[in-house]
């Protein structure tokens, strides 16, 4: 380890910045208890990464030098690794990879080998994805055993289920993209996969497209499915029915998202090793199998210069492209470290990773990097920077790279004639470039999220004892300030209505410039991911936002546009569109719920002195429990849960819980707003039940009463405790962004 020099400065850190570190990031003894400072993370990383120049000859004095520049550019908050390095790089795990592609083959041996690796993944704090294209149809026959097989998504069921086992570092569970090919046989299951309530939580699905079909839906012409047994036609389909099932799905529920295979292998720059058949999470790394890939983030916020190149064009001034520059040439040196410094779960993936050597180095801050430049996000201005900016980026980090080609060789599987080809290399690296989600890392750095608009410009931050402190992006109260506007009211009008556009006593140009998601035509959203794209070697995680009202034709638009303009995929989510909402602006929450309001229920119905009912016991992970439903006029009116022995806590939550559930349906609360509000909440022993699994004592509760009286209805999407409204950490309303579920307030992300 190399020593911390004994001046080494403090990373300057806001109150929350300390919470999310001491949360998530700081080592930890086993009692709980942190036993580093902030400063002791970061030169714990530098230390880590810079060591591995000794392996190409560098002296201790050039290490320990290395090590000080790494820690200033992480301390300064212009670069950031992903999640697992900042955890893990200098400790006993040293898993350092955020994202891994496992093949999943047709045999009963290959899945269950699967599902063991991505335990092993989950467990070092890494997430997965699959294709499933490879297994059989449904009810196609199994001539080992000449039984019939149960096709993809039953074998997805088994790997979402696995997933509910496995917490990463002990804190939370991994996360997983589950992709099927549009022209397997049971195509038309998978993309109906999540109608169920309550299936395949841990899992985002994605359907890949090929040309042919495109082509075809163009025509409105038939393509085929094939047999990945033989690739014999077994069937053929409307094209545009199935691409409107696709849209129809996103529209009620955001899954499942599209990625473009064809596109994608035309970018895979090591085809001799197969095809790429999967990406991770969050969709923008497709890999191979048995690949992963370590991922940094840029900070553009921190380039932004008043008055630097003040005579140039908007597009150059304003920004400080030489330090942008060294930055880049110094993260680009970062991640090909982390490739030797990583240890990996399985051997297989080691040799995988080294023989590539693929990084991915993105961005976050753009959107308060356009706020300081006073250029607003959906305009050509905006998208002309983004080309710029990024294309800038990229061929630094090809420069960069080949650089260390020069000097300690290009990546192992290099092959001279394909990059001859696009007049190319060598390399050090098979891919340089990915634009991530960066959740929590931006929260670390305080700026805006990736390649994303701001959601909001105000929001409440929950902190101790329930109080609530507003929090303002500092661009906008700097903006507002200026103009001399500032007051608290303001600020609290800008919280209810979630955007300005519409806010006639604040100037034309603040409005134009600060625009939100919701503000912004999903167009736009579209254009500004194909413009990251065109200059990024792999894919971009974004979301496109739609408001309530945004309908199909929306969606079959811009999955088309996304086509068109070269996107390698695309995820859609329309606000309000999930059974329970992920995080509605104020309006987009009334239009959810439907206009007008119903007024609150105040007034709880006395008990009669008589009641029928039944009892029903349910075995949960902590015991067996006893339910009794009481009714009143055929309708469910008090709930009794018993578990355990009288005087164990368990006990007192179960009647606690009960009591509350009877609170509420005696005060006129539908059962079905009780079943979604507690189903689906997590504990720490869930167990099998039927073909599902019960997670707690309140999931159970909330089991019973849908069994009972919601045979006929569907609930939506099912929730977990991850899906839920709130954070289950602070509590804090979640957002959906750059393909994931993420808290803005501490930092907890389903996909890490």
């Amino acid at each position: 380890m190399i020593p911390m020099p004994e001046q080494l400065p403090h990373p300057q850190l806001t109150p929350n910045i300390e919470v999310v570190l001491k949360k998530r990031y700081l080592r930890k003894s086993l009692d709980g208890l942190s036993v580093e400072e902030p400063r002791d993370l970061f030169w714990r990383v530098a230390a880590a990464i810079a060591a591995v120049d000794g392996d190409y000859n560098a002296s201790p004095d050039e290490q320990a030098a290395l090590a000080r520049r790494f820690y200033d550019l992480m301390i300064s908050w212009k670069f950031l690794p992903n999640s697992p390095t900042l955890m893990n790089a200098g400790t006993e795990l040293g898993q350092l990879s955020a994202c891994f592609v496992l093949p999943v083959g047709d045999s009963i041996e290959e899945i269950f080998d699967a599902v063991k690796y991505a335990a092993m993944i989950h467990k070092s704090g890494g997430g997965t994805g699959f294709s499933f294209s490879r297994l059989r149809p449904k009810a196609s026959r199994v001539g080992s055993t000449g039984g019939v097989a149960s096709g993809p998504v039953s074998f997805l069921r088994i790997f979402n289920t696995a997933t509910e086992q496995v917490k990463q570092g002990g804190t939370r569970r991994g996360a997983n993209m589950g992709i099927l090919r549009v022209d397997h046989p049971d195509i038309v299951e998978f993309i109906r996969a999540k109608e169920k309530d309550g299936e395949f939580n841990n899992f985002n699905l994605s359907v890949g497209l090929t040309e042919a079909f495109m082509q075809a839906v163009e025509a409105d012409g038939e393509y085929e499915l094939r047999s990945p047994q033989n690739g014999e036609v077994v069937k053929r389909l409307r094209a545009r029915e199935i691409f409107d099932l696709l849209v129809r799905k996103a529209w009620e529920s955001g899954d499942p998202g599209i990625i473009f295979l064809d596109r994608i292998n035309r970018d895979n720059p090591t085809p001799e090793q197969g095809e790429i058949e999967s990406t991770n999470p969050c969709g923008e790394q497709p890999l191979l199998p048995y690949e992963a890939c370590n991922l940094g983030s840029i900070n553009l916020a921190c380039f932004y210069r008043p008055g630097h190149n003040k005579d140039a064009a908007p597009a150059d001034g304003g920004i400080d492209w030489d330090a942008l520059r060294e930055v880049v040439h110094l993260a680009v040196h970062f991640l090909d470290n982390v490739v030797d410094a990583s240890r990996f779960p399985l051997e297989r993936i080691a040799e995988t990773v080294r023989r590539n050597r693929k990084i991915g180095l993105g961005v976050m801050g753009f959107a308060d990097l356009l706020y300081q430049l006073g250029i607003a996000y959906d305009s050509e201005e905006g998208t002309a920077l983004a080309e710029r900016i990024m294309g800038f980026i990229n061929d630094e980090g090809h420069r960069a790279s080949a650089e260390l080609a020069r000097l300690r060789g290009p990546f192992p599987a290099y092959d001279h004639s394909t990059y001859a080809a696009r007049g190319e290399g060598p390399y050090r690296n098979a891919t340089v470039t990915t634009i991530a989600p960066t959740g929590t890392l931006s929260l670390i750095a305080g700026c805006s999220s990736g390649v994303e608009p701001l959601f909001a410009l105000c929001f409440t931050r929950n902190i101790l004892d329930g109080e609530r402190l507003l929090e303002v992006n500092p661009y906008f109260e700097a903006a507002v300030r200026e103009a001399g506007l500032a007051s608290g009211d303001l600020m609290e009008l800008v919280l209810e209505k979630g955007s300005i556009r519409d806010m006639d006593n604040l100037p034309e140009s603040m409005r134009r410039v600060f625009v939100t998601a919701m503000d912004i035509e999903p167009v736009w959203h579209l254009r500004m991911q194909a413009a990251f794209q065109r200059h990024t070697d792999n894919a971009v995680s974004k979301t496109v936002n739609l408001p309530h009202s945004a309908t199909e034709q929306d969606i079959h638009h811009i999955y088309w546009l996304a086509y068109k303009e070269g996107c390698k995929g695309v995820t859609v989510y329309r606000d309000g569109c999930k059974s329970v909402q992920v995080l509605a602006t104020g309006e987009g929450q009334r239009k959810m719920d439907g206009e007008p309001a119903k007024p609150p229920v105040s007034a709880v119905r006395k008990r009669p002195d008589v009641v029928q009912g039944f009892t029903q016991k349910v075995q949960t992970g902590l015991g067996a429990m006893y339910l009794t439903v009481n009714e009143v006029d055929g309708k469910p009116f008090e709930v009794f849960a018993t578990i355990g022995k009288s005087g164990r806590s368990i006990t007192a939550k179960a009647e606690a819980i009960g009591r509350l559930v009877s609170l509420a349906l005696r005060s006129g609360v539908e059962v079905r707003d009780i079943v979604a509000q507690i189903k689906g909440i997590g504990g720490e022993h869930p167990v099998f039940r039927g073909k599902g699994l019960l997670l707690s004592i309140p999931d159970a509760i909330a089991w019973v009463l849908e069994r009972r009286y919601l045979k006929d209805e569907q609930l939506g999407n099912g929730v977990t405790d991850i899906e839920q409204q709130h954070c289950p950490e602070c509590n804090a309303v979640l957002l959906f962004q750059e393909g994931c579920l993420i808290c803005p307030t501490c930092g907890f992300s389903r996909c890490g």
